[in-house]
């Protein structure tokens, strides 16, 4: 069972998300951090044990109690994570669970199989972690799994979470679709935008609900850690196939538009139908929701 917790880089967004939750189910969790405490806890609510310090630091990882700990899971970027991982891997007691939540996951997968003995876990919330877990997916390779794996996906779902198993290529090949491309697209139409004249200000009152929809999306990044899209952009695999797909689509429109004729235009709408298929009545309503509240 898990009992005792470290989560590492239990001072971020994701990390907080995971700690407060595991507070409630009842878990000891100690948070490792660079940086001091610097979440409010509510009066009477549990509060995590705080070890300032790197985590591949040995009096950092003794102070933590991290050869105790039934789970480590690391709330990182990727290349902190990877690099931390040969100072605390051999660390952990024969049984524990090693868990992450890193947004590409075929590296850690690879540097993973140098350190059998304990159970091991990806996981990536697709989502910000101020939405919290209720409705929203959580991806998961699991990749040594165990007893200590099975209930940690276990209390992600009773947090509300669908949990989604893949395997490391498949994350990243989803991933590079849902996250890379999205990503791309948004700040591609931003750095777009920015260079075609107006400005924000003046498009504010005007602009129609997708425009309006877009802008928010933009402002959602802008507002964001930049080390969390670097990742998503940088690290993943697929991210550069998505991008030339993006800047295909692009040209395909414009050739479509430039050089061709109505009857094209509509050919290329009837083959996006095709492709959403039976989904398309099911996205075109989400848009409708969406839309309501712009």
């Amino acid at each position: 069972m898990i009992r005792s917790c470290v989560v590492v880089g239990g001072g971020g967004a994701v990390g907080t998300l995971f700690v407060r939750r595991l507070l409630e189910a009842g878990r000891e969790v100690c948070v490792v951090d660079t940086a001091g405490p610097g979440e409010e806890w509510a009066d009477g609510a549990p509060r995590p044990r705080h070890v300032r310090g790197d985590i591949t630091g040995a009096g950092t990882r003794e102070e933590a109690g991290l050869g105790r700990a039934d789970l480590v899971l690391l709330a990182l970027p990727e290349q902190v994570a990877l690099d931390a991982l040969p100072h605390l891997a051999g660390e952990l007691r024969p049984g524990a669970l090693l868990a992450e939540t890193l947004s590409v996951k075929q590296p850690m997968a690879a540097l993973l199989e140098k350190y059998p003995g304990v159970e091991t876990l990806g996981l990536n919330p697709m989502f910000a972690p101020s939405l919290g877990f209720e409705g929203r997916p959580v991806a998961a390779v699991v990749r040594h799994g165990g007893p200590l794996a099975e209930e940690l996906l276990g209390l992600v779902e009773s947090w509300g979470s669908t949990v989604v198993r893949v395997d490391a290529a498949e994350h990243d090949r989803l991933a590079g679709a849902s996250q890379a491309l999205t990503h791309a697209a948004v700040l591609a139409f931003g750095t777009a935008l920015a260079g075609f004249g107006p400005t924000a200000g003046e498009l504010r009152d005007i602009a129609p609900p997708p425009h309006r929809t877009l802008l928010a999306l933009l402002a959602r990044i802008l507002s964001g850690a930049p080390e969390v899209y670097w990742d998503v952009q940088y690290a993943n695999p697929e991210a550069p196939a998505a991008r030339r797909a993006l800047a295909d689509g692009i040209r395909r429109l414009a050739t479509v538009v430039e050089e061709g004729a109505e009857d094209d235009f509509g050919a290329l709408l009837d083959e996006l139908r095709d492709y959403l298929g039976p989904d398309l009545a099911h996205h075109r309503d989400v848009c409708a929701r969406l839309f309501g509240m712009t």
